[in-house]
């Protein structure tokens, strides 16, 4: 073999082994990390949902009386949070056997509550709601952590419901009740680890299949609300000091 045939096959061999080295940790060592919630498509398309949660109902790609909560299509009234809703935690970590960060991301579909909605012309304004999170129940991909943050971190076992009310009224644009994603800003009480403040959330709203659909979430420092990172010796080698709650909840038409 000719040394100039020698050192184009040993190329060849390092190049497939970078590429395969990456291609592990891309699909493997990188870790997994879930989608935001977000509210579903009223548009979607052919492939829509596949390998994305179906932990709400799919909006309407249709206008018209789909959208109408009611036999008068009125918005006015109480709304209860239906099946399907869900939230939970984000937060960023290190775990010890992978190489790089991932996010740690756990959810429950135990979610109860209410919003009050009255019309206003052709928009509305939700004058009140609370959410209340049953945080016992919420899982990950990885029962350590999730044993842990029963005593550690938010401490479930102590401070077993966190909950959201509305403080100051919110406008819904007249394009969210016909079924478009609109941006609102949520107001209120977050009381979580037993410590409560006042928080604005960023959050869609639509109206789709007679259902107020909202998605939202907050990012903020974990000690404003007296939460130490837990530590999981051996498991996770750092824990970000911000975490991120989210939701995705349904309203059915009280």
């Amino acid at each position: 073999m000719t040394r100039t045939r020698t050192i184009a096959l040993t190329l060849i061999v390092v190049a497939a082994i970078a590429v395969g080295g990456y291609i592990a940790y891309d699909q493997v060592l990188r870790g997994d990390d879930v989608a935001s919630l977000a509210l579903p498509s009223s548009e979607p398309s052919a492939d829509a949902g596949a390998g994305a949660p179906t932990l709400a109902p799919a909006a309407s790609s249709s206008p018209g009386p789909s959208t109408a909560p009611t036999s008068d299509g009125s918005v006015a009234g109480d709304w209860m949070v239906g099946a399907g809703s869900v939230a939970g935690y984000r937060v960023r970590e290190q775990l010890a056997n992978l190489p790089a960060e991932s996010d740690a991301v756990g959810r429950t579909e135990n979610v109860s509550g209410s919003i009050t909605v009255a019309a206003d012309g052709d928009a509305a304004k939700l004058t009140a709601g609370t959410l209340t999170v049953d945080t016992t129940t919420i899982q990950s991909d990885e029962s350590r952590r999730d044993n842990r943050l029963r005593n550690e971190g938010l401490q479930t076992a102590q401070y077993p419901t966190a909950t959201f009310k509305v403080t100051q009224p919110v406008d819904v644009p007249a394009a969210a009740l016909a079924g478009t994603a609109s941006d609102v800003t949520l107001t209120g009480d977050l009381t979580l680890h037993g410590v409560t403040k006042s928080v604005q959330i960023p959050a869609k709203v639509q109206l789709a299949d007679g259902k107020i659909q909202v998605a939202g979430s907050t990012t903020f420092p974990l000690s404003d609300f007296g939460i130490t990172p837990p530590n999981v010796g051996g498991f996770i080698l750092s824990i970000s000091d911000e975490g991120t709650l989210e939701c995705l909840v349904s309203f059915d038409k009280g």
